[in-house]
């Protein structure tokens, strides 16, 4: 979140600001506003927002343990705003205020909005766990995977329905209700499960009412240095292809292909031509930085407005309509298979906004409520490992960092990829790039022989300055995506 507060000129600020006929008006202005149960006033102070829209805006700023609340003095002016702190805009606006100079009343305002955005950094709890607010006993009933399965029109006579999973001994990050092709047996998808990373096996997600096509996620397949093979993998995705007769079953990789090669050092890696009727295509999503400096190119665009003559050339260049060709391979009748490495990252962001736009009711607001329980909370998305809390950080990990000596940066949480093993995929892409391979087998030859000369003082962060508030990077983007493809 952007710094809230800046500098303006003070003369101005009393031109805007009268003492005189408006008193009544600022102390009644703020009264009425309705709190939530345990969110408490902090401090309130006469400020002005700056509009992007109507310029400078006269009124009072409300700060408590749960928002930012706005209200314009000016009867003439209506203008409210109310931002749950920690928040990140829908419309990715930086909201600016301006204090008077006096004292240290903006650095005051500025601690305490970061303080109560970011409570768990300042030893507080989170609001949710400070309201008293009572919920029914019944909890959280808006995603039933039956349900959800039956809207689509399943089961049907290519998909059915499996409790293989019930007891999350297939796959313990998968959900207990999983659709899987017709023809697929129990015993088929435990040894497919042998050969995908941590056992996340490829299950549909959504199919198409008219063709038929199938959105399918799924992890990397465990292919190792050595170029393993499993024949029950390979024939289970044909199978999947099979179910809507299409002539190619698409298999989308979300990762660089530097990065799919690299992961074979570590087991895992890509499927390969023994894959029949498949075709292999990277998507080159790179990682959070790379997305990041994408979005803020796509903020360029829309806020403030470009010029026309420079519209089409700007969207282009910040690459993010890359990212729908899922969509458009199954709007086609085309089916296809989506991972990553483990498939709980950016896997999720590619089906989810495949899903948003091929099917209406998950643009409605129950809708999003499911897709979110369903694409993200039930197939393993690691919301509680970006805060960098002790259970949630390996000890076998610290114990070698500090054996090699190893430097790692202290709470405040950091950014998930800046870790040794993403810094050593940065190191090997830029090696490799500077060979120009110019197919996959030299891609994985050069791999190899760039990989043996690392030295090994280059693992460790990359930056030793970087500090991040960042909660799950990813699904930050998702939600981002989903505001865009709603206004446009």
């Amino acid at each position: 979140m952007a710094s809230p507060v800046s500098v303006y000129n003070s003369n101005a600020l009393d031109t805007h600001i009268s003492s005189s006929s408006r008193e009544s008006l600022k102390m009644e202005l703020l009264a009425d506003v309705s709190l939530l149960p345990g969110e408490e006033r902090i401090i309130d102070k006469e400020t002005i927002y700056i509009c992007p829209f109507s310029g400078a805006v006269k009124g009072k700023v409300l700060i408590t343990n749960y928002r930012l609340y706005f209200k314009s003095l000016d009867p003439d002016v209506s203008l409210t705003l109310d931002v749950p702190l920690g928040a990140i805009g829908r419309d990715m606006r930086n909201l600016r205020f301006a204090l008077k100079q006096e004292g240290h009343s903006r650095r005051d305002i500025f601690e305490l909005i970061f303080k109560y955005a970011f409570p768990l950094s300042h030893g507080l709890p989170l609001f949710a766990y400070v309201t008293q607010e009572k919920y029914g006993e019944n909890g959280w009933d808006i995603y039933k995977p039956i349900e959800e399965f039956r809207r689509q029109g399943l089961p049907n006579n290519k998909w059915r329905i499996t409790f293989i999973n019930k007891n999350y001994e297939l796959c313990d990050t998968y959900p207990t209700v999983l659709a899987v092709p017709f023809k697929s047996k129990e015993e088929d998808l435990r040894r497919v499960a042998a050969f995908r990373s941590r056992g996340r096996i490829p299950v549909l997600s959504w199919i198409h009412r008219e063709n038929q096509a199938v959105i399918v996620r799924c992890s990397q397949p465990l292919v190792g240095m050595s170029g393993k093979r499993n024949k029950d993998d390979e024939r289970y995705l044909d199978v999947i292809r099979e179910a809507n007769d299409t002539p190619k079953l698409t298999l989308f990789d979300a990762r660089p292909s530097v990065n799919a090669v690299a992961n074979k050092a570590t087991g895992g890696g890509y499927e390969g031509d023994e894959y029949q009727n498949a075709e292999l295509v990277f998507l080159d999503i790179q990682n959070i930085h790379v997305m990041r400096e994408s979005l803020k190119k796509l903020k360029d665009i829309v806020y403030p407005n470009v010029e026309d003559s420079h519209w089409l050339s700007s969207l282009e260049s910040t690459h993010w309509l890359e990212h729908v060709k899922v969509a458009d391979k199954v709007s086609s009748g085309q089916s296809v298979v989506v991972h990553c490495s483990d498939g709980w990252d950016r896997t999720a962001q590619l089906t989810s906004l495949a899903m948003l736009m091929l099917d209406s009711h998950y643009r409605t607001l129950r809708g999003i409520q499911v897709l979110i329980e369903k694409e993200w909370i039930s197939f393993g998305h690691k919301f509680a490992s970006h805060d960098n809390d002790p259970k949630h950080t390996a000890r076998a990990t610290k114990e070698w960092l500090r054996k090699k000596h190893f430097k790692v940066l202290e709470w405040p949480s950091q950014s998930p990829d800046l870790n040794p093993i993403e810094n050593l995929w940065r190191e090997l892409k830029v090696r490799v790039a500077q060979r120009q391979p110019q197919n996959i087998t030299a891609l994985e030859e050069i791999c190899m022989e760039e990989w043996a000369k690392i030295p090994a003082t280059r693992i460790g962060h990359g930056d030793k300055n970087h500090a991040d508030q960042d909660r799950s990077p990813i699904f930050v983007q998702f939600i981002d995506c989903v505001w865009q493809m709603t206004k446009q």
